[in-house]
C-alpha cells in the first residue's frame, strides 16, 4: 500500500500507475496508491480524440499541464482530490464489472467513516465513447460511487496480460469548470459533488487517506512499490496529442 502525498506531475503520476501494472502482470501482487498532483493536471482518456474535442491553444494559453492516461473514459482536471490506484491480478477480482464495483464498494465504505451517504450509482444503459459528455464527472454511470445522485468518485480501467489497472479521482473540493474551459463541444454540466459539499467542511488528503486505509483490507500487499523502469512516453506530447 503506497500513500504518496507529496504530489508529482501527471507523467510521472501516470509512470507509475503503468508501472504498477507491469510489476502486478510479472509478479502477481496487487497494488494500492493513494497520490495527489503537482501542479494540477488535466488528463485525458487513452482512447478519446483529444485533437478535435479540446482546444489545444486554450490549454496553451491557461499553462495546464496536460497527459493522457493509459486508462480510456474523459478529461479529469486533478487539482482538489486524492486519487487512488488499485494494480492487481485479475484472477484476484473477477470480470471488468465485478473489478469496478468491488472496488468502489471498498470507496464507498471509507468515505462513510466519513460521515457522507456514499453509494453505487444503479446500473443504466451504456453510453458510447463517441456520444458520451467531454468531462469523466458529467454524469454518473452504473457502478460509480456517487452522493445522492452527484458523482464524487470518478474511475477508469485498463487490463493487460493477466492483470488490471484501475484509478480514479475522489473529489474532496473545486470543481471540473477547466475541461469546459477547454472543450470544443457545448457543455453538458456537471453531475459532480466533492466532499467538502457534502460535509460542510474542509477535508484533506490525510483525512480521506487514513479512511481508505483503514477500510480497505485485503488482497493489497504491502509493498515498497513497482521494481520495473518508470516510463517517459507519458511526457511525449506524441503520446498526449496522438488522435
Amino acid at each position: 500500500m503506497l500513500v504518496d502525498a507529496a504530489g508529482r506531475a501527471g507523467a510521472e503520476n501516470m509512470a507509475i500507475d503503468e508501472a504498477l501494472l507491469c510489476e502486478a502482470d510479472h509478479s502477481g501482487r496487487a497494488f494500492l496508491r493513494l497520490y495527489r498532483w503537482s501542479p494540477p493536471c488535466l488528463s485525458f482518456g487513452r482512447h478519446e480524440s483529444v485533437t478535435t474535442r479540446y482546444d489545444r491553444a486554450a490549454i496553451a494559453r491557461l499553462g495546464l499541464d496536460v497527459v493522457r492516461r493509459p486508462t480510456g473514459g474523459r478529461a479529469v482536471w486533478h487539482e482538489h482530490e486524492v486519487t487512488y490506484a488499485v494494480a492487481a491480478p485479475i484472477a484476484m477480482f473477477g470480470s471488468l464489472r465485478e473489478t469496478y464495483c468491488a472496488i468502489h464498494e471498498r470507496l464507498a465504505a471509507a468515505l462513510r467513516t466519513l460521515g457522507v451517504d456514499a453509494k453505487l450509482a444503479p446500473n443504466r444503459p451504456a453510453i458510447r465513447l463517441s456520444d458520451s459528455p467531454t468531462s469523466c464527472f458529467a454524469a454518473p454511470v452504473g457502478g460509480e460511487v456517487v452522493i445522492g445522485d452527484r458523482k464524487v468518485v470518478g474511475s477508469a480501467q485498463v487490463r493487460r496480460g493477466a492483470a488490471f489497472l484501475q484509478h480514479g479521482s475522489i473529489l474532496l473540493d473545486g470543481s471540473q469548470d477547466v475541461v469546459a474551459q477547454v472543450s470544443r463541444l457545448p457543455d453538458a454540466g456537471s453531475r459532480a459533488t466533492t466532499l467538502a459539499d457534502a460535509l460542510g467542511r474542509p477535508v484533506s488528503f490525510d483525512e480521506v487517506a487514513t479512511a481508505i486505509v483503514g477500510a480497505w483490507g485485503e488482497p493489497v500487499v504491502q509493498s515498497d512499490g513497482p521494481t520495473v523502469q518508470l516510463s517517459d512516453a507519458f511526457s511525449d506530447s506524441a503520446w498526449t496529442w496522438r488522435r
